[in-house]
């Protein structure tokens, strides 16, 4: 199936007709909820493919499956993926969830790794209010008082929250003259 700018879908039912701009228009003005598995980018964000749907069709998620969202996003020409599995501590062990498989490397080399993809992340976010847990970013915005509300309505806990530097010269600390 070719990627197209208007796509005429049909979801529970209901016929749509579906274009990529109209979604990135609408998806600017609002923030990504938490990723559980699946996700789309849209602009500089990942996006539950559901929250995306149901926004720019009204239907309530439960009308429909997270593969049918992705398979309508994707004929759209949005990029999609699946969120990797994090390692969590028992007993001081680092493990996978059940059924899941980590490459052979470090806690130390997966750290680091983590670290220097977050960092990637981050570039693309310059001037903007970030939340991170676990090496992730959780929400970007413009101001520190949506991320603080996006972090409440989705119950959610950061290790940190920062403004994210515009460029280089403020990146290094120095004060421009």
């Amino acid at each position: 199936m070719s990627e197209t700018s208007l796509k005429n879908v049909t979801i529970a039912k209901r016929r749509f007709e579906l274009r990529r701009d109209r979604i990135e228009r609408m998806m600017r003005q609002v923030l990504p909820e938490p990723l559980t598995s699946h996700y789309v980018v849209i602009g500089r964000h990942r996006y539950p493919p559901k929250q995306v749907i149901a926004l720019v069709t009204g239907l309530d998620r439960a009308d429909f499956t997270s593969h049918q969202a992705r398979r309508v996003l994707m004929g759209l020409g949005f990029a999609v993926g699946r969120r990797e599995a994090r390692p969590y501590t028992v007993g001081g062990e680092s493990r996978l969830p059940e059924g899941r498989q980590q490459a052979s490397a470090p806690n130390a080399g997966v750290r680091e790794n983590r670290g220097r993809e977050l960092a990637e992340t981050l570039r693309s976010f310059p001037g903007q209010w970030v939340a991170v847990k676990d090496e992730e970013l959780l929400v970007a915005a413009p101001a520190p008082g949506e991320v603080v509300g996006w972090l409440a309505r989705h119950d959610q806990r950061a290790d940190s929250m920062f403004r994210v530097p515009e460029d280089e010269l403020a990146l290094s600390g120095i004060a421009p003259l």
